[in-house]
């Protein structure tokens, strides 16, 4: 190997380590905030690129139908959990329409949109308005009756959710495979490397994303409140923090930087109904890294997950994903020597 060869290979790296940070940041924002282990991250990728992927050839993506099928099922549990306690049937049906009414409207406007063919950039929007949708949905159905259970119990549910979603992708989607356009068609040459525009973007929109996360939890009140259920769930509930809110907020972000990061990898790999899975995972490692509680830690994580991936599959290209998964174990080893028990474990 020579320093051209080493160069691509980091460029490589690192942009997929950009992608990989922000699947390892939405990782430890779920966590924290609610303490699961949200295994299915990577769904939202699979489901942001296939969005795009069937957007682009002009058809209803299956996307909107399994939107349609979860906020039912969504508002349904809804209306009984307030009936349940206030015996009200107006505030019922009331607490129902609120699921339905944002994934009723952007189905109804993909619906219109599809066959429309409006430009990439349209279509992406749309796409991660759609997969963000699916977040609260997600943690209404599966997470927030179990919000006081222990994380054993939400990682056994964040197993069976992956397979659901999993299996849900599968039948919406297809089996087949597909690629999106590059939003930027460029390619720029620095001596041994050729940085491609679609590269750029990535970079690009990772920094963009990352700085916007700061702002919020700095700035906002809203990621106030977040940060305050995270450090201090039952301190935040006294404080009149919702913790059903915070979880669906959570999982409304994660939902958004899963489909971000789907249109982000899109044009540069094919991806299948199950493809998120392994790109989530590398996510997770990168937030195991940060063990779960750092933000910068799962980004330098990250980083040093997409270089590591590279490098691997330069040196030993059939185990590149065994090289990856397996520098989890003496993270976690060398974590269980140094860390001690939570508070939840008391």
């Amino acid at each position: 190997m020579d320093a051209t060869i080493a160069s691509i290979l980091l460029l490589d790296g690192l942009t997929n380590g950009a992608v990989y940070a922000l699947l390892g940041l939405a990782t430890v924002l779920v966590f924290t905030v609610t303490r699961v282990i949200f295994i299915p991250q990577g769904e939202f990728v699979a489901y942001g690129a296939l969005t795009l992927a069937i957007l682009q050839t002009g058809k209803v993506p299956g996307t909107v139908w399994l939107l349609l099928c979860m906020a039912v099922v969504a508002a349904s549990m809804e209306a009984v959990s307030r009936w349940r306690h206030h015996r009200n049937p107006v505030a019922a049906l009331q607490s129902a329409f609120k699921v339905l009414v944002l994934p009723v409207l952007l189905s109804m406007v993909t619906v219109w949109a599809a066959p429309q063919m409006f430009p990439l950039e349209v279509q992406a929007v749309l796409s991660a308005a759609i997969v963000t949708a699916f977040g609260p949905l997600v943690y209404r159905v599966a997470y927030q009756s179990l919000e006081d259970a222990t994380p054993l119990v939400l990682l056994i549910v964040s197993v069976g959710v992956h397979f659901a979603m999993t299996g849900l992708g599968l039948l919406f989607f297809g089996a087949e495979g597909f690629r999106n356009p590059p939003f930027l068609d460029l390619r720029v040459s620095l001596g041994p490397l050729s940085i491609t525009g679609q590269a750029m973007i990535t970079f690009a929109c990772s920094l963009a994303l990352i700085v916007l996360l700061w702002l919020f939890f700095e700035r906002a009140l809203l990621g106030k409140a977040l940060r305050a259920t995270a450090v201090n769930r039952l301190g935040a509930r006294l404080m009149g923090i919702s913790s059903h809110s915070s979880g669906q907020l959570a999982f409304a972000m994660a939902a958004l930087i899963g489909a971000l990061s789907g249109l982000l990898i899109g044009p540069s790999t094919t991806v299948f109904y199950d493809s998120g899975f392994l790109i989530g995972l590398k996510g997770f490692v990168a937030a195991v890294v940060a063990g779960l509680s750092s933000y910068p830690g799962a980004m330098v994580g990250a980083l040093f997950v997409g270089i590591v991936e590279a490098f691997g599959s330069f040196w030993a290209s059939a185990f590149k994903e065994v090289i990856v998964f397996t520098m989890i174990l003496p993270i976690l080893l060398w974590r269980s020597l140094q860390g001690g028990h939570s508070d939840e474990e008391h």
